[in-house]
């Protein structure tokens, strides 16, 4: 068994305003490939966010989609966020919800939540894309074991900022003095950024953890260019400049770092080991409610990860 610890001190020179770039490691999630940025070797986490996959982009011929089957989580919120396609959601709390490009599912699974997310019905028989990000926030210690909710929320539910000709979606948390309607735990930004051919906007230093994920194009902060689908961590406590060449879509997240370490295990969070190994027996033994509508089928505890 491999425990990592999710707030190590990392060793990365900060002199410009990129302090590390991380290149995502492709992984079959069975059916379609993603691409992991968090964890990585060199960085733990960003602010809150403790992992983070890009999803595709992937296309699925007539009769195929992504089955993600019912499996368990603790001491997080899984985070959906969607470019193309849609996944129907269901969990053990009853919420079934489709979920569609622009809006957002945020998932606290706190003492323990079981979900699941598959192609829709109607996108299966036609055939699709899926293009999106798939996030988790790890919670605060005193809000580890909150029981679990769920919140969905509606595209034109979400703040829309403006910075010159730069279009953003504030998906979670705060920033440029606006606020997400999705009730979040921790202080946090998470933003989707539309950037023309030639434009630009400045971010401000407001959180210490700070982080870019170019999707299309490469972008340049303070000069720096940042190669696309790789994962640009800034320095702390400077404002930079970001700008684009070409026309790109680019996601911003971050946040204060957490109050003390995490450990990860499979799809468990914690900041106790001891807890992880209770959930890992409580899902093997079956003690975990199951998921209406989608209680034909689960994903086994793994013996080796």
């Amino acid at each position: 068994m491999s425990w990592r610890n999710y707030n190590e001190p990392e060793c990365v020179d900060e002199a410009g305003p990129v302090a590390l770039e991380i290149k995502p490691r492709p992984r079959d999630l069975g059916g379609f490939e993603v691409a992991r940025v968090l964890p990585a070797r060199e960085r733990r986490m960003v602010g809150p966010f403790i992992f983070l996959d890009h999803a595709g982009p992937a296309t699925f011929d007539p009769g195929h989609g992504a089955d993600v089957r019912p499996h368990p989580h603790i001491g997080l919120a899984t985070v959906t966020y969607l470019f193309e396609g849609a996944f129907l959601h269901r969990d053990s709390l009853g919420s079934e919800q489709l979920i569609e490009p622009g809006a957002v599912n945020w998932m606290t699974a706190g003492r323990g939540i079981v979900h699941s997310e598959r192609t829709p019905p109607s996108f299966r028989k036609s055939g699709s894309r899926l293009n999106g990000i798939q996030s988790w926030v790890a919670l605060p210690k005193d809000s580890e074991e909150v029981e679990p909710s769920f919140q969905h929320r509606a595209r034109n539910e979400l703040p829309e900022i403006g910075q010159g000709s730069v279009r953003m979606r504030l998906i979670a948390g705060s920033a440029y003095g606006e606020t997400s309607p999705v009730k979040t735990l921790s202080p946090m930004f998470y933003l989707d950024a539309t950037m023309p051919a030639g434009s630009r906007f400045t971010l401000p230093a407001e959180y210490q953890d700070r982080a870019l994920y170019p999707l299309d194009a490469a972008v340049s902060v303070n000069g720096v260019v940042c190669p696309p689908q790789s994962l640009a961590v800034l320095a702390s406590g400077i404002e930079v400049g970001i700008a684009a060449h070409d026309a790109t879509r680019l996601i911003l997240l971050g946040g204060q770092p957490l109050d003390g370490e995490r450990f990860i295990w499979w799809n468990l969070v914690s900041s106790s080991k001891a807890r992880i190994e209770a959930t890992k027996r409580d899902w093997a033994e079956g003690r975990f409610p199951k998921v209406p509508g989608d209680d034909h089928e689960f994903i086994p505890l793994p013996q080796h990860l």
